[in-house]
């Protein structure tokens, strides 16, 4: 296997009994506690090498790769659904093999969420309350869009142009378009990335049946009811009060051209005793632009005393 940069961990495979055999990556590092770390599109879990290199001798850090992605295996669309439900069932069927097999408590869980990671993790979470202790939220969210059915005016035309297009396929799958663009300032960064770095990001996602998952999650995007993940997001957002009381992390890059500032003051407004560290200087991977004094901050917060009662 190909060795990335930082990334000096075992990796692990899960086989989904009901996915015909597909096999899920994950990383599965230290013992202590877990703390379950969730990637979004087009990322996978190498967006976590820098906190799981600093928690993983006081914690036990399991960070898996969504089908499709990262180093999980990538059927084709007539074999997997695609859709965030699907998302949230497997990393159900990976939680429970982890606590029935591989010893991991049924309590006492952290989620680390980013992007994608937010609905798919908190609606694991709407289903299991009882075994979420604390909440890492940077630049996700996890209920409808605050600004309702619009797209950003400057989002608009592209987001339109790579969802339903034919030239957003080609683009999607021919170019690798949309995980390239989140390498580039300033569009998922504000610091330049190392080459190194950029080539462990996109490669995964070296030829075109590789980028399915990437194109999916965009044309997945709910915005309005009928949408088919429109169900799944209105549900855990409805759902979010019963998490005010767990402690919570809201850390932002406020360079984010999608994740904005009212998705962030959608989450204080429902976590208003969430501790928030806000990074002007970073973008959407704001764990690659403000990693120096973020990883520290997951780690100080981790330290706190964590809800276990289930």
């Amino acid at each position: 296997m190909t060795a990335f940069p930082d990334y000096p961990f075992t990796s692990r495979w899960f086989a989904h009994p009901r996915r015909d055999g597909l096999r899920q990556h994950y990383l599965d590092e230290g013992a202590g506690q877990p703390v379950l770390f969730l990637h979004g599109n087009p990322s996978w879990s190498y967006l976590w090498r820098r906190p799981i290199l600093a928690l993983r001798e006081e914690f036990r850090c399991i960070a898996p790769d969504h089908i499709g992605m990262g180093l999980s295996d990538k059927p084709g669309s007539g074999r997997y659904p695609y859709d965030l439900a699907a998302r949230v069932d497997d990393l159900d069927a990976l939680v429970e093999h982890l606590i029935t097999g591989g010893g991991a408590p049924e309590h006492g869980w952290t989620l680390v969420l980013h992007d994608w990671g937010g609905p798919i993790g908190m609606a694991w979470a709407c289903r299991h309350p009882g075994r979420v202790a604390r909440l890492v939220l940077l630049n996700t969210a996890a209920f409808p869009n605050p600004h309702g059915e619009r797209v950003r005016p400057l989002l608009r035309l592209p987001f339109r142009v790579l969802r339903d297009t034919r030239l957003g396929t080609r683009l999607f799958l021919r170019h690798n378009i949309f995980a390239r663009g989140a390498t580039w300032r300033p569009l998922g960064v504000r610091r330049r990335m190392s080459a190194p770095v950029r080539s462990a990001f996109l490669a995964p996602y070296d030829r075109p049946e590789h980028r399915v998952a990437i194109q999916r999650f965009v044309q997945d995007i709910p915005l309005r009811p009928g949408d088919p993940s429109w169900p799944v997001l209105e549900g855990t957002g409805t759902s979010l009060a019963q998490f005010a009381d767990r402690p919570t992390l809201i850390a932002w890059g406020l360079g984010d051209p999608v994740f904005d500032r009212a998705v962030l003051g959608e989450w204080r407004r429902r976590f208003p005793a969430a501790r928030t560290r806000l990074y002007h200087g970073a973008g959407h991977y704001l764990l690659e632009d403000a990693h120096a004094d973020l990883v520290p901050a997951i780690r100080s917060f981790l330290r706190t005393p964590p809800r276990t009662d289930g």
